[in-house]
């Protein structure tokens, strides 16, 4: 199984609340969407990007919205005191589950 790792820093001059961090998750998001339709050519827009801005747009935006993934895992670790390790180790199990992951059989 192949997994994507990085390490976002827990933000330090920010006062965030589940409610906060949510709204601002949902803003990255709309920027993500609209770097995507904006970038791609869907916004009926007659400017043509360069391939390697576009990614790069998209990129930055995706990680916009991890950041803010990442702050709310914070809160919900500090505040909350919910568990993320185990939080993910269900959420992996659940796509298990449902069939989006698999495993190689072993062969003999």
């Amino acid at each position: 199984m192949k997994y994507k790792s990085i390490a976002l820093p827990r933000l330090n001059n920010l006062q965030p609340t589940i409610e906060s961090t949510a709204l601002k998750l949902m803003e990255e998001t709309g920027e993500l969407a609209q770097a995507i339709g904006k970038y791609r050519g869907m916004s009926g827009e007659d400017k043509v990007y360069e391939e390697a801005e576009v990614m790069e747009k998209i990129s930055a935006e995706l990680l916009d919205v991890a950041q803010t993934a990442v702050s709310l895992m914070f809160v919900l670790e500090e505040e909350h005191k919910m568990d993320i390790g185990e939080a993910l180790e269900k959420h992996v199990q659940k796509l298990i589950d449902k069939g989006y992951l698999s495993y190689p059989r072993k062969t003999e």
